[in-house]
């Protein structure tokens, strides 16, 4: 990977991890532009192939796998070290920050589904998608917790955090607008500020494990 030449024997912490997901971030950005662009033209694997930088394809009938790899939560198309991960899908479900996530979800679902003329409110929309992004940032994180995935899984907590922040701002921003009554908000501003009280407090406890096991950076 670029910038990581050399670097396989150190482990990564949060900051690596934060780079390169940033960079799978751009690259999934770039293969949905592309998409976009050629979806009717009859060469269009080739020129996504091509244009994406993936020669090695460019030969070979199903390359699928790449684009679909680009869609998904966790990086696939490259790896790095310690990025052997075999995450355990029947156990973050159990996690309490976890279920407090989905059950914001839930919650918010709900309140919308009584009030369909509201679904389609650019506030409503904000905080539907990323109390849900948190929920899907909260599963990568919590999906494995072998110590040599510290790193990620606290970059993953910083981006869980970031969406229920943005989550956070539209419940305002609903309230403000009188999109909900304020009973509403206010029960709704509770779950969030669980979630992310629980992120929080997940993150100084990862951060202090990897202080313990492998010091300051």
């Amino acid at each position: 990977m670029a910038g990581y030449e050399g670097e396989s024997e150190r482990m990564w912490d949060e900051y690596d991890w934060e780079r390169f997901l940033q960079q799978q971030d751009h690259k999934t950005e770039q293969y949905m532009q592309l998409l976009e662009k050629y979806l009717d033209d009859p060469q269009r694997d080739q020129i996504i192939a091509r244009e994406m930088g993936w020669t090695q394809l460019l030969d070979e009938k199903d390359w699928s796998a790449e684009g679909d790899a680009l869609s998904d939560e966790e990086p696939a198309e490259e790896s790095a070290p310690g990025a052997d991960r075999a995450p355990s899908f029947d156990t973050f479900e159990d996690h309490n920050l976890y279920r407090a996530a989905f059950a914001l979800t839930i919650s918010i679902d709900q309140l919308f589904d009584e009030n369909p003329s509201l679904q389609n409110e650019p506030a409503v929309v904000k905080l539907a998608t990323h109390s849900a992004l948190a929920s899907a940032k909260l599963a990568a994180a919590l999906s494995d917790d072998d110590v040599d995935e510290i790193g990620m899984t606290i970059a993953y907590l910083k981006r869980a955090l970031k969406a229920i922040t943005i989550s956070m701002d539209a419940a305002t921003q609903l309230l403000s607008e009188k999109l909900i009554t304020p009973a509403q908000h206010s029960v709704l501003q509770q779950r969030l500020f669980q979630v992310r009280d629980g992120i929080i407090t997940l993150m100084g406890e990862y951060r202090g494990e990897w202080r313990r096991r492998f010091g300051s950076r």
